[in-house]
């Protein structure tokens, strides 16, 4: 497993975080004695920035813009043709720790059952940030992206079951129903597989339809000792255009895999 493939899908993208990003790729890189193959899918509005860029000149990089906006698993599913034998799927806001790519690497090195690493992620602040999921109720949703504070306290316990806080900590944790695609260390031959993201998932859930997808054919691993900080934000701070393709994806998501109101 001595060839990767990262694909990083831009929309106006924040140039200081993506340039951060890149510096930590680099560094996990190096780290790792791994020579990227890096595809930057531009949906829009990074065109500008690209020129200022930097990465190390050994890697293979391809900028693929002009498509358009064509969302984000769709976005990713234009890498799928890199020769990478570990495909990462990486936000453009989102740091990996120096030792991060070695540990993935390594662990599916030995666990051949295992086709996808999720890391151990924190907020900028430091907190937790819980990228595993079971399977969540429509009520789940409503309560996490939109409830007040007042009522989501009241269901703080249902809200820490929905995030596995009961189980993701120190030790590696085996097939969590659900996972972020904010970082995602696949086994490429899996990702290809499945046929990458489904592309009828715009924004939002394209994860988790992914997850319940990849789950079929492989096992899917939390391994802490991969870790990554993460910058980005919640669907329901983002306006409510956001709040409309959450509400959109998550229609769909429920339509396929079934609905589960509370």
């Amino acid at each position: 497993m001595d060839r990767l493939t990262v694909s990083i899908v831009l929309y106006r993208p924040d140039a200081r975080l993506l340039q951060a990003t890149l510096d930590a790729l680099g560094e996990a890189c190096r780290e790792a004695a791994l020579t990227p193959e890096l595809f930057l899918i531009d949906n829009g509005g990074g065109a500008a920035i690209m020129a200022s860029l930097r990465w190390p000149a050994d890697w293979t990089a391809h900028v693929l813009t002009g498509h358009g906006n064509v969302g984000f698993g769709c976005g990713h599913n234009l890498s799928l043709a890199g020769e990478g034998d570990i495909h990462l799927i990486l936000n453009p806001d989102l740091e990996m720790a120096p030792d991060a790519l070695r540990a993935a690497r390594d662990f599916l090195r030995g666990h051949p059952e295992c086709g996808l690493v999720v890391p151990a992620a924190r907020w900028d602040d430091g907190r937790i940030q819980y990228l595993c999921k079971r399977r969540p109720a429509v009520f789940d949703l409503f309560l996490r992206g939109f409830a007040p504070a007042w009522l989501r306290r009241r269901f703080a316990a249902r809200l820490a079951r929905y995030e596995m806080q009961d189980v993701i900590g120190d030790a590696v944790v085996w097939d969590p129903p659900l996972v972020s695609g904010a970082c995602m260390f696949f086994r490429t031959d899996v990702l290809r597989r499945v046929g990458g993201f489904d592309p009828r998932f715009f924004l939002y859930f394209e994860d988790f339809d992914l997850s319940l997808r990849v789950a079929r054919i492989t096992r899917i691993a939390y391994v802490p000792a991969v870790r990554v900080v993460h910058h980005g934000g919640h669907a329901a701070r983002k306006g409510w255009h956001h709040v409309r393709l959450f509400m959109q994806s998550a229609a769909r998501f429920y339509g396929l895999h079934g609905w589960t109101w509370r």
